[in-house]
């Protein structure tokens, strides 16, 4: 048996680099979740900002999940 350890060590450290990412950006979005709660109890109003950083970020890492459940289920190629 012929184990190829760089390709092994490639998958490793790209999944690792990939779920710090969406762990990251996942954290983003909820910061931005936390300015429109804040500006709500500020002064009533919104934070249009934070409510597109929640977005775009929420959206990111649904892609990512989407795109890892394309990758794995066969049925889907």
């Amino acid at each position: 048996m012929h184990l190829d350890w760089t390709a092994l060590g490639e998958v490793t450290a790209v999944s690792i680099g990939v779920t710090v990412a969406v762990v990251v950006v996942f954290a983003l979005g909820v910061l931005g979740i936390a300015q429109v709660e804040s500006a709500r109890e500020r002064d009533g109003g919104t934070h249009a900002l934070g409510l597109a950083q929640a977005g775009l970020c929420f959206l990111a890492c649904a892609a990512v999940v989407g795109y890892g459940i394309y990758l794995i289920v066969p049925q889907f190629h």
